[in-house]
């Protein structure tokens, strides 16, 4: 079976069809960064419904393919050279994979280019870094003026067993059914099966217009490539960024069960929620799983009343077993951020007031040293402690799965965390479940942690 196809020109069929000088020559150059950032990206689209989540790996397997844009006087082209084949049907590339193709094309020229400046200056204040992450979706025309919420954000891990991925399906069809649009991460697991479901949902409904929002960001598309059924894909510069989108766009969200990525996921937004300025906000928080898999949420809902405490269990609920309810849940959610958006006059595609604290948005860099710089301990106030550990599972989703995290691993070994006796066992127990869960990585069998737990 071919696995390449050695030539395929393509063009853009809605968008982005004009370039300047600037951005041509930018694009043009293999040795420029944002050619290299173009060409992982795109080949992280191209090799969609990849079942192994090593960047690294993808890299090497494609080493030789390339992507050259072409200026014609009536636009551009683009040439793509030893491309995966599973991107094409009869030589033809598939239409929903050369959207995709474009929107990456659309937000490395913007975020480069257009936003070059606010991206520059948003270590200087939290309003550059909301304001950079509002432009870059207003302008892939993720967020919509005067439609009403209709957003559910659906989170959960990419290595999940198959009970928990129809699980997700079905409460994607009961949303789908719901008339209730879907945001993920966009890679496989519990970010694909809630858009296949809602996609049957909404053909049931007749409804042509259901959106499949997939959220990613460079450092994580390439072990998490964009699923199929994804028809609007927007690429932020940074996994905080990418969390900021997810929660100022969505009008409930749904958790799936999933590793340290998906816990990164729930520290970053009961960090927001439990922040004093956000008391009156409207956000709700499900988590959702299969009857077999209730002791998932056990065990992370202990986690969190010891490290957070108790006053947590205000922010969220757990579902157990039951699609229908998780969507009703939803749906009522989405009918109470609709009225207090209308009573606050706050943007029903974007959420202004919600406060994020800095600390949050600040992008961590995952080194060895700011690792082992992580103050874990559970004497520490708790809006401390949230953020660190958000950190701390971001460290690890890059040490699992990301190019940088990966290489860092390769190099200098395993992280090592320093936590108390209490906090390093509380840790100690969860991260050992998801391993023996197989929740670490796809190729589990042979998973080897990135981590070591130093000081309990």
């Amino acid at each position: 079976m071919t696995t390449i196809v050695r030539y395929a020109s393509i063009r853009p069929r809605h968008y982005l069809s004009l370039l300047s000088h600037q951005e041509v020559d930018g694009l043009m150059e293999y040795t420029k960064s944002m050619y290299q950032l173009f060409r992982r990206c795109a080949l992280a689209v191209l090799n969609t419904d990849e079942k192994h989540d090593d960047a690294e790996a993808l890299l090497k397997k494609y080493e030789s393919f390339k992507i050259r844009l072409i200026p014609q006087s009536r636009g551009f082209r683009l040439d793509l050279y030893n491309a995966p084949a599973g991107a094409f049907v009869d030589g033809v590339m598939i239409r929903g994979i050369q959207a995709q193709l474009f929107a990456a094309l659309r937000d490395i020229v913007y975020c480069n280019y257009e936003l070059a400046d606010v991206l520059a200056r948003a270590e200087e204040s939290p309003a550059y870094i909301t304001d950079s992450v509002f432009k870059i979706l207003r302008n892939a025309s993720v967020i919509r003026p005067n439609e009403p919420p209709n957003v559910v954000v659906c989170w959960g891990g990419h290595s999940i067993s198959r009970e928990e991925y129809d699980f997700s399906k079905e409460v994607g069809y009961q949303l789908g059914l719901r008339g209730l649009d879907i945001a993920t991460g966009c890679g496989l697991g519990a970010m694909k099966g809630p858009m296949k479901g809602a996609a049957v949902g909404h053909a049931k409904q007749q409804n042509k217009a259901g959106r499949y929002v997939g959220v990613t960001e460079p450092g994580i598309i390439a072990a998490e490539s964009p699923n199929p059924i994804v028809n609007e894909l927007v690429i932020l510069p940074d996994i905080e960024k990418r969390l900021e989108a997810f929660v100022r766009m969505a009008h409930s969200i749904i958790v799936f069960p999933g590793g340290v990525g998906t816990a990164e996921e729930i520290l970053y937004i009961l960090s927001i929620l439990m922040q004093k300025e956000n008391a009156h906000q409207v956000l709700p928080l499900i988590f959702a799983c299969p009857e077999q898999y209730k002791g998932y949420f056990d065990n992370l809902d202990r986690f969190l009343r010891r490290c957070l405490g108790e006053e947590v269990t205000r922010y969220y609920q757990i579902i157990v077993g039951d699609p229908v309810q998780v969507a009703e849940q939803a749906k009522r959610g989405v009918h109470k951020v609709h009225r207090q958006r209308r009573a606050t006059q706050d943007a029903y595609g974007f959420n202004w007031q919600l406060h994020i604290p800095f600390s949050l948005q600040k992008p961590f860099i995952p080194t060895h040293e700011n690792m082992a710089s992580l103050q874990l301990a559970l004497e520490l106030p708790v809006d401390q402690l949230s953020v660190n550990l958000r950190a701390l599972f971001s460290g690890i989703v890059a040490g699992n799965v990301k190019s940088f995290g990966i290489e860092q691993i390769s190099t200098f070994g395993p992280y090592q965390l320093h936590a108390d006796p209490e906090l390093g066992e509380l840790l100690n127990d969860l991260l050992k479940s998801f391993i023996a869960q197989g929740r670490m990585s796809v190729e589990s069998s042979g998973y080897r942690p990135c981590f070591e737990l130093i000081g309990y």
